[in-house]
């Protein structure tokens, strides 16, 4: 399979099918940790990588495929189009986090909209909202389950769906009816991603650097230490190369407490294996999730203990901020919440608020207030670069809610 050049997240409010509509377009099923198997949810990020192609003997719209034969005329001549990676986000409001971490590695979404139920449900408000924030533009609708609903129930919700997406980020985002169960339009979707969602061109003199969504132990347990792989971290290049060998180092780091004082200090490393979708590379570029082996102690990477942080060629990493004053901007209603009349209040000081910065997600409590600004001590330090967006989310009740968007300032 060749290397994915681009991340396309697919986010949605929960059991509206997106973890089945990444199976029917790439085969496989993401949900593989045991909770998630037996709760029927997205917990983590899941990633799957397929490739496009389009038939060189049919013009149909069933030419478009990621499966090894057309399913018009059955040929298997097919061009290969692009290899992409896909970023399976949970959709339960609990998740947020996780859904804004993920987030922060894609280049473009897909919003799953399941026709059985009315539109908006909570989550696919918070999701649409969450895309915004982040700054991603190119946006296809997926209405899924078309195969449960009649004609007339599915133009019904269409038109729902074409009302609230009016005055966002989708409000032009094309809609294609389908059916993940059924394999119904994966075509028809597959053709109007690659019409939607461009490959984003990146620079590849810069030194490398990579944003760690997930992080790993795959020894199995009982391994004998002569045999046991070192960690591996899980995400996505943003700028540069690596390459296998290459020395890097990972910033935050790991948090050193020595005669009660704390310190977090960066660690270092080198690169011993480059995967994309179960395929080893020598070198890797930016675009598609990649799996980095490297020679840490598979200890701290368990567990996705590493994840939010950032890697890369050491001396090139973005500042690590244990405190900064961001830019804000605020929501005018809280969304995702049953009372849609709740107004965002202003930003107080001594608050915590919940930042995802990138793959990061911290706690960062307000030391300094003002009306467009806010100064936060973070409870957990964060890698990144001056100008980088900021999803804010305020605890509300039990759950924490995305309240605005923030610039990292100074």
């Amino acid at each position: 399979m060749p290397q994915p050049v681009v991340n396309i997240g697919m986010v949605g409010h929960v059991d509206h099918g997106k973890t089945t509509l990444v199976s029917a377009l790439s085969g496989v099923w993401t949900d593989t940790h045991s909770e998630e198997l037996k709760r029927g949810i997205s917990i983590r990020l899941g990633y799957a990588d397929c490739t496009f192609y389009k038939c060189t003997n049919c013009n149909e719209p069933e030419c478009y495929t990621s499966k090894p034969e057309c399913a018009a005329c059955g040929t298997k001549d097919l061009a290969p189009l692009r290899t992409v990676s896909f970023v399976d986000s949970p959709g339960h409001e609990t998740l947020m986090a996780t859904m804004l971490s993920g987030a922060a590695i894609m280049d473009g979404a897909v919003l799953v909209i399941a026709a059985n139920e009315p539109c908006p449900q909570p989550q696919t408000k918070e999701h649409l909202m969450a895309l915004d924030i982040i700054g991603i533009k190119n946006v296809v609708i997926a209405q899924n389950k078309i195969d449960i609903v009649s004609r007339e129930e599915a133009i019904k919700h269409y038109n729902q769906i074409k009302q609230f997406v009016k005055g966002t980020v989708a409000e032009n985002a094309p809609i294609v009816p389908v059916s993940a169960q059924q394999n119904i339009n994966i075509d028809v979707l597959i053709k109007t991603i690659e019409e939607t969602i461009p490959t984003p061109k990146h620079d590849l003199n810069k030194p490398g650097i990579m944003q760690v969504a997930r992080s790993f132990d795959v020894n199995r347990p009982g391994t004998v230490p002569a045999k046991l792989n070192g960690g591996v971290l899980g995400g996505t290049i943003s700028q540069g190369t690596f390459k296998v060998k290459d020395d890097i180092e990972i910033r935050p780091g790991r948090k050193v407490e020595h005669e009660g004082r704390t310190r977090w200090e960066p660690i270092a490393t080198s690169v011993v294996k480059l995967v994309y979708g179960g395929d080893s590379v020598e070198e890797a570029t930016p675009g598609g999730l990649l799996a980095v082996g490297t020679k840490l102690d598979p200890s701290m990477t368990k567990s996705d203990a590493l994840a939010g942080q950032v890697a890369g060629k050491p001396g090139s990493l973005p500042p690590v901020w244990h405190k900064f004053v961001m830019k804000t901007q605020l929501l005018e209603r809280v969304v995702g919440v049953a009372d849609e009349a709740a107004m965002v209040k202003a930003i107080s000081t001594s608050e915590p608020l919940m930042l995802s910065i990138g793959t990061s997600t911290t706690i960062g409590v307000v030391t300094s207030a003002r009306k467009d600004a806010a100064e936060v001590a973070l409870k957990r330090p964060v890698c990144a670069e001056v100008g980088s967006r900021i999803a804010i989310s305020r605890r509300i009740g039990a759950r924490w809610r995305l309240i605005g968007v923030g610039v990292l300032s100074s």
